[in-house]
């Protein structure tokens, strides 16, 4: 395996600590329904924790601009309510057992159930983006609603795609998951009152470090441990989901293998010890190391995109954050 930088998200965590707190006040608030079902579904998901990334994001991203008020705290609030939205939804179009180290929503409430709750959290999101004040945040994080969405489609178009090419899975990867944490940076510089070429430079930001953040997770997915995935591993290989470490090694492991993938992912024709053998090829081919040095890569652009910004405790979270991306535990 490649070196990997060392990264934590400590120095984050203790600089937004006051700001999450108001955050996670507005989530609570903004849960409630006269409909019980929905409040006691999403905190299911919510109080399960996650890394809340993208809220942070979204906070650090203003305050290194300087921006003072609540704005950023309802910013980052209809952040982590359209990420919890999509996470609903994924669920039950991927058919996911664990979400965050829970049982997945879905299983417990029901299909339908949970993508109107996904629905009602996307509604309420809107309705903070609104209270902002400022319509280039509305514009900047309905754009995202969208490419996600549009992300997702083209993600369950190429399912079992074993032709897949790495530009392709780049694209709905951008989408699906970058395109989040880059409106959470820029909207978070533009509610700071940042001209254009400083609020760019976060969103370059913010997709660099979600592209690295989402080929870990591809890595980790065959080499990592349910507690850091929060999910099982192996499930995008037993969900038929071609991630970058699957299609290198689809391309290096030669005609000898066509077989296995096309059975096991292209048919979806999966025994137990399928996964076992699949993780046996990605590895002896190197394509974790690959994918993991690509990931690596863009840590490193992410960290780049920074540099028009005054060096300060902010900047140096924001850079350890892009490195924690890439040096997260197996």
């Amino acid at each position: 395996m490649v070196a990997r930088p060392e990264g934590s998200v400590e120095l984050l965590l203790q600089l937004t600590k006051a700001d999450m707190a108001g955050v996670d006040r507005f989530i609570t608030a903004r849960m409630e329904s006269s409909a019980p079902t929905i409040p006691a579904l999403a905190d299911h998901l919510i109080s399960a924790g996650g890394k809340r990334l993208r809220p942070l994001i979204a906070i650090a991203a203003a305050r290194m601009c300087g921006g003072t008020g609540d704005a950023c705290l309802k910013l980052a609030t209809a952040v982590e309510f359209i990420h919890t939205a999509t996470l609903l939804h994924d669920d039950v179009v991927d058919g996911s057992k664990l979400r965050r180290g829970k049982v997945a929503a879905h299983l417990i409430w029901g299909g339908a159930t949970s993508v109107l709750v996904g629905d009602f959290l996307f509604a309420r999101a809107f309705e903070l983006m609104v209270e902002t004040g400022s319509l280039r945040v509305l514009d900047i994080l309905s754009k995202a609603s969208s490419v996600i969405a549009e992300g997702e489609v083209l993600q369950l178009t190429r399912a079992h795609d074993l032709n897949l090419d790495q530009e392709t899975y780049l694209e709905i990867i951008g989408a699906k998951t970058a395109e989040l944490f880059a409106a959470a940076a820029e909207a978070g510089a533009v509610s700071a009152g940042e001209p254009h070429e400083r609020a760019a430079a976060l969103r370059d930001y913010g997709l660099n470090l979600g592209l690295a953040f989402q080929l870990t997770d591809d890595v980790l997915d065959y080499g990592g441990a349910a507690e850091t995935l929060g999910k099982n591993a192996g499930d995008d290989f037993r969900e038929g989901k071609a991630t970058l470490p699957l299609l290198i090694a689809i391309a290096r492991s030669g005609p000898r293998e066509t077989a296995f993938w096309e059975r096991s992912v292209g048919r979806m024709e999966q025994t137990e010890a399928d996964f076992r053998r699949a993780r046996e090829l990605v590895v002896g081919t190197g394509a974790l190391d690959a994918a993991l040095d690509c990931a690596t890569g863009y840590a490193e652009a992410a960290k780049a995109a920074l540099a028009p910004f005054a060096k300060d405790a902010w900047r140096e979270a924001l850079e350890s954050l892009a490195d924690f991306a890439v040096s997260r535990p197996a």
